[in-house]
């Protein structure tokens, strides 16, 4: 055998080898969340030589049935912090080596450290991005951005306010109206109350990005609830005259994590996808050319550039310290939220 021959079988036997162990990887995760972009899958599958396999959910209780209905098929799982305990409860999660997730060490300390996401010295969830439910605007409807959460209130905008049609959402909104905490609402009736005289301003209520974005591309709307990310996506890819504020009441924090199911058939695969998810490379590619929430890797967000929003608004000490991160709710809690808010809602028709 000469020695051209001996490297073309030498790299046949590699490339074999390589499409041997290449795996399928699902991941589960919001549709149009990141994890789905095609940039991103075809970076991944070229490094790796995996096929990502996405599947989507439209609410976090679907994904938690997901995953209690589909054993061993998932094998990365994206979930809001507050959730997790849940998942834990039910043994739908696995602990994850942090040593074999290279870009864990640029995450922020205190994200990385979240007792929503640790138990019991073992890491469960590894944080990915962080963001706000808060207002936003249609630019059209403002010569100056309100300050306060309370502009949705006023009569200017009767029928022209949306809001998520979600009970916890609901109540949290209610809770910054009324100067309360969105984890310890004291004052129920308040709340109520608030969101009472909120409800003749609401002119639909909205359950996805596309919905929002449709609203306001024909000028349906004036302002409502939106999340950070879906906001700058909005402006970013879609061009929408959208802006975010941060009202001087504060606003909802959460902070969204990547998990590895149960029964994964491809951990090693997974450790990699959530490294990638981390690095600067796939994080200012997504905010640059779709708009992201803020990710939890400090070095990933030190790469964007300086007047970017995730920097420049998001980071601002000022702003950190109107936020307030949602924490779990129990079963209880939900089950009470919703009762109030599909009374609410019953009551407004």
């Amino acid at each position: 055998m000469n020695k051209t021959t001996a490297i073309l079988t030498g790299l046949g036997l590699l490339l074999s080898g390589t499409t041997a162990m290449a795996k399928d990887l699902h991941v589960l995760n919001w549709k149009g969340y990141g994890a789905d972009e095609p940039f991103a899958t075809k970076a991944f599958e070229e490094m790796t030589g995996d096929t990502v396999v996405n599947d989507f959910f439209n609410s976090e209780q679907e994904m938690l049935t997901k995953l209690r209905t589909n054993p061993g098929l998932y094998d990365v799982v994206m979930i809001n912090a507050a959730f997790m305990q849940q998942a834990l409860d039910e043994k739908l999660v696995q602990p994850i080596d942090t040593a074999k997730i290279a870009n864990y060490g640029d995450l922020n300390e205190a994200q990385a450290q979240s007792k929503m996401l640790n138990v019991d010295g073992k890491t469960y969830g590894v944080p990915w991005t962080w963001g706000l439910t808060t207002v936003a605007i249609n630019d059209k409807a403002f010569d100056t951005p309100p300050t306060s959460i309370k502009e949705m209130w006023k009569d200017d905008h009767k029928g022209r306010v949306t809001i998520r049609d979600d009970a916890v959402e609901a109540i949290q909104l209610g809770a910054l109206a009324t100067g309360q905490s969105i984890n310890d609402v004291q004052d129920i009736e308040a709340v109520k109350q608030s969101l009472t005289e909120l409800l003749p301003n609401i002119r639909t209520f909205w359950s996805s990005e596309n919905d929002w974005n449709q609203m306001v591309a024909s000028n349906q709307i004036d302002l409502g609830t939106y999340w950070s990310g879906s906001a700058g996506r909005a402006k970013t890819k879609f061009n929408l005259p959208v802006s975010l504020v941060v009202p001087e009441e504060g606003a909802v924090g959460w902070l969204d994590s990547f998990a590895i199911p149960q029964g994964s058939t491809n951990v090693e695969g997974a450790e990699k996808f959530i490294n990638y998810m981390l690095s600067p490379e796939f994080y200012t590619e997504w905010d640059k050319s779709v708009g992201a929430p803020v990710s939890a890797s400090q070095r990933a967000v030190a790469a964007l550039p300086e007047d970017s929003f995730n920097r420049r608004v998001m980071g601002a000490p000022e702003v950190a310290e109107r936020v307030q991160f949602q924490e779990p709710v129990t079963d209880a809690q939900r089950e009470e939220y919703l009762k109030v808010w599909q009374g609410l809602k019953v009551g407004a028709n």
